[in-house]
């Protein structure tokens, strides 16, 4: 009998441990990265310009991700509405300043494409020689998928 009560407590040990392992293991994580990025300069109206932003992002995580959204920020810019000077609104962006990409599967990319990173009125209609310094794109948020 006390055999078989030692394998019996064995057996339950081994149980309980077995459950706090799983219970503890890591969840696979999602993770989506900004793979390619592109900008350029449109004229918006006679003496006002926009940088318009496109690229591609890509799953690099454990998990299919879905409503990854995408903005896109100029880190040279003023905030300042300035004539001849690139200005931004970095607190609140518009549905037009995002794109959001609905589904995103393990190891696939996406294109993304949006308006409005920055903005430059320019009263002399001569208009920007070249983009501003820093310009960069940025996934904001995405959710995973559970399987």
């Amino acid at each position: 009998m006390n055999t078989h009560s030692r394998i019996s407590s064995l057996i339950v040990v081994s149980l309980v441990l077995t459950s706090w392992i799983l219970a503890c293991s890591k969840p696979k994580e999602g993770k989506v990265t900004v793979s390619e990025q592109e900008f350029s300069i449109r004229k918006d109206a006679p003496n006002s310009w926009v940088i318009d932003a496109k690229g591609k992002v890509k799953n690099i995580g454990e998990v299919d991700v879905k409503n990854v959204v995408v903005t896109g920020y100029c880190r040279s810019c003023g905030e300042v509405f300035t004539n001849g000077v690139w200005y931004v609104s970095e607190y609140d962006k518009t549905p037009d300043q995002k794109d959001t990409i609905g589904y995103l599967p393990v190891g696939a990319q996406e294109e993304f494409k949006f308006t409005g990173v920055a903005f430059l009125p320019d009263q002399t209609g001569k208009g920007p020689d070249k983009l501003p310094d820093v310009l960069e794109c940025k996934v904001l948020s995405f959710e995973t998928v559970n399987k």
